[in-house]
């Protein structure tokens, strides 16, 4: 496995793999990976034939400073669970060199990045979209692999594309859970072993609200699930939203014609939890 730290190296590097034929796949991480992330490498070996990690906390996404210090960071084991695997490639740089001076470029995703996780961290989707570029611009990969646990960022990464006319191929992943149910997440390792147990709460809830889609009204679903998340104490619902799946649009009912997620969002202590569920499926 090779570590590049450097743009100019990472794309020296892909191009010689590139004039040989091979097709290159990129899983774009901010490290402290887990299960999750190791089966979009399995997807991305799979299709591929090179296959490159990035490691980067990226600091413009975090609307809050305390979050970006406690995000949890261990590039040896990240490093180790990487060999285990076969990556091939791992691209881990420095802030300065994504960052070389501030970027203050500005995306228009309309109505898409203003609900749920945009409503809750201004500004968050656009340092997604300003660090997701940057490494598109230098991976220049055939495929990118996306869980599908960050369901809003996953359908503005699309758009991204779209926008920027990448002829990379977007893939979105299952979204990989614990035994219990709990979504797999780098920040289930900053739970109490109290929080923890009480985590799994989240997807029961969401499967419970599932089963009520068509006997109950979205107002009746959404308050069964305040109810649910916070009854043991030690959860804070921040957000449940049931939306359309393409747009992202928040839906006041719930029709068989049209495909709806219901998405989540849980504060367990000050480890922040987001979840999703699929209610009404797309039509074959």
């Amino acid at each position: 496995m090779k570590v590049f730290t450097t743009i100019k190296d990472l794309k020296a590097a892909l191009d010689t793999y590139r004039s040989a034929g091979e097709s290159i796949g990129f899983v774009p991480t901010m490290g402290a990976l887990h299960e999750g992330h190791l089966s979009l490498l399995r997807k991305c070996k799979e299709q591929n034939t090179i296959s490159v990690v990035s490691i980067f906390v990226n600091p413009t996404q975090f609307n809050d400073k305390q979050d970006l210090t406690n995000y949890p960071r261990n590039f040896n084991k990240d490093c180790d669970l990487l060999i285990e695997e076969a990556c091939d490639i791992v691209f881990a740089p420095e802030v300065t060199e994504m960052y070389p001076q501030e970027d203050t470029r500005q995306f228009d995703f309309g109505q898409m990045d203003q609900v749920m996780e945009g409503k809750h961290r201004p500004g968050h989707f656009n340092g997604v979209a300003q660090i997701v570029s940057k490494l598109f611009d230098a991976v220049e990969a055939h495929r990118a692999y996306f869980g599908q646990k960050d369901f809003q960022q996953l359908a503005i990464i699309r758009k991204l594309a779209e926008l920027g006319k990448y002829s990379t191929e977007i893939i979105g992943c299952p979204i990989v859970r614990e035994a219990d149910g709990l979504a797999m997440s780098s920040r289930n390792m900053l739970l109490s072993a109290e929080h923890r147990n009480a985590a799994p709460r989240i997807y029961q809830t969401l499967q419970k609200a599932k089963q009520m889609v068509r006997s109950h009204a979205v107002s009746e679903i959404t308050a069964m699930v305040k109810r649910e998340v916070e009854s043991c104490g030690l959860l804070r619902l921040e957000y449940f939203e049931i939306v359309q799946t393409d747009s992202l649009q928040t839906l006041s009912e719930i029709t068989a014609e049209i495909p709806a997620t219901a998405c989540i969002a849980v504060f367990a202590g000050k480890v922040r939890l987001i979840d999703n569920l699929e209610f009404i499926p797309h039509k074959k």
